[in-house]
């Protein structure tokens, strides 16, 4: 399937780039729906266990924890690719509350929240730019085709 959704990348490069894919998107995802919860959005409210907040942090760093236990006896192309994804996921699901962790407080609609955005729009552009220089440099010289 993901031969079909990124054909001229690697299997090795696979995984990067869809987790690059996830984290801007789940990032974007997440700001969006925590914007509908602060606007008070009808039929849309926190995640609560026992009357309290879990923030979608935990579901981060469980997520992160699964591909890095996934990654420790699979390594397949395709469950690579799986993990691309959810690894993308999870650290997203991590760095929009980036500044909730640093100050123990609930910043998040704070000033200081700014470093979570902050973080990830870092994030987005110096990885976008990785995979960017990285498949310019692997394009074959006269083809102006990538060997990815």
């Amino acid at each position: 399937m993901w031969l079909r959704l990124l054909p001229g990348i690697s299997p090795s490069r696979r995984g990067f780039v869809l987790a690059w894919w996830a984290f801007t998107l789940t990032f974007g995802g997440m700001r969006l729906l925590t914007w509908l919860i602060h606007v008070d959005m009808a039929g849309v409210g926190d995640v609560q266990s026992g009357g309290i907040h879990i923030h979608h942090y935990v579901w981060g760093i469980l997520l992160l924890a699964a591909v890095g236990a996934t990654g420790l006896v699979q390594r397949t192309a395709r469950i690579r690719a799986w993990m691309g994804l959810a690894y993308g996921v999870g650290l997203a699901l991590v760095l929009d509350e980036a500044a909730v962790i640093i100050s123990l407080e609930d910043v998040y609609w704070d000033t200081a929240g700014g470093i979570s955005i902050a973080l990830a729009v870092t994030v987005i552009a110096v990885a976008g730019s990785a995979l960017a220089a990285t498949a310019a440099r692997r394009r074959t010289p006269g083809t102006g085709t990538g060997s990815e």
